[in-house]
């Protein structure tokens, strides 16, 4: 009698991408406009700086583009590349901000954009939406986030835009205030997500789109473990992140760990600091 082998994990492939970055030259938690954020809890730029040129170098290493836009002296969250737009097809929409801290990046992003980045339209938003924060691409769908920071008006100004279905998702926990705290792209047609960040129709949305998801634990989802970046093969992810870490190496994934905690002091990690520009297919 033979005995059947267990089936093989798929195997994954890694495409180049082309990221947009932003040093954390003045990154500071000077206010507090997350769960996250604590004015009285110092914080070391020159380890953040440290800790964000290694990710730089990884992606680097890894075969990807890295452009830099120049930091602003008063904007201390300028760093977080992936609130300052959703570029798909080329078409960059700008962010605008909810909070005033923050206003001045979208004008900042699209500036950069205007001159640099290889778009065939951009548009300035009216409502609010904060970038890749809330904008995810998975396949042909635009995942939305809606709850804490981007309005529902916004998904309907992306979809005339960007000209692709948009999937609008609750957010209920304010520590994930953003869609990208809750969920990671790992292909066109597989995602992870913490299901207690999501309403329970949300929820369900995602249960029929992606019903093989990689699902995290509350402690993974509390490392930042899902503020992550794929490009199909290696996920780089928060080195908190353990248990995510031996899923994805299960589904054939290269998961690669990365200290980003200074950043993490301003509510942001991997994904955050990452704003891809896919360019018109």
């Amino acid at each position: 009698m033979t005995t059947q082998s267990a089936p093989s994990s798929p195997v994954r492939r890694a495409e180049p991408r082309r990221y947009l970055m932003c040093r954390p030259t003045y990154f500071d938690v000077s206010y507090a406009i997350n769960v996250w954020m604590d004015p009285d809890k110092p914080v070391d730029r020159d380890l953040a700086v440290l800790q964000w040129e290694r990710l730089r170098a990884l992606y680097l290493d890894l075969g990807h583009t890295v452009e830099l836009i120049e930091p602003i002296p008063g904007l201390p969250d300028m760093v977080y590349a992936a609130n300052g737009a959703t570029v798909v097809d080329g078409l960059a929409l700008g962010a605008r901000f909810r909070n005033r801290e923050r206003a001045a990046e979208g004008p900042a992003y699209l500036d950069w954009l205007r001159a640099h980045g290889d778009c065939v339209d951009i548009l300035d938003p009216v409502h609010v939406n904060e970038g890749e924060g809330d904008f995810l691409v998975a396949g042909r769908w635009l995942l939305a986030g809606t709850g804490f920071r981007s309005s529902r008006q916004s998904h309907a100004e992306a979809q005339e835009f960007l000209g692709r279905p948009v999937v609008s998702l609750e957010l209920v926990d304010d520590r994930y205030y953003h869609l990208d705290t809750a969920l990671a792209v790992l292909t066109d047609d597989l995602v992870m997500y913490n299901p207690a960040a999501f309403s329970p129709g949300s929820r369900a949305a995602l249960e029929r789109l992606f019903p093989d998801a990689v699902l995290a634990d509350p402690a993974d989802a509390e490392v930042f473990g899902l503020n992550a970046v794929s490009d199909g093969r290696h996920v780089v992810l928060p080195e908190g992140a353990v248990g995510l870490a031996a899923q994805l190496r299960e589904r054939g994934f290269e998961p690669i760990a990365v200290d980003l905690s200074e950043l993490l002091k301003g509510g942001g990690s991997v994904k955050c600091c990452t704003l891809e520009l896919r360019p018109r297919t």
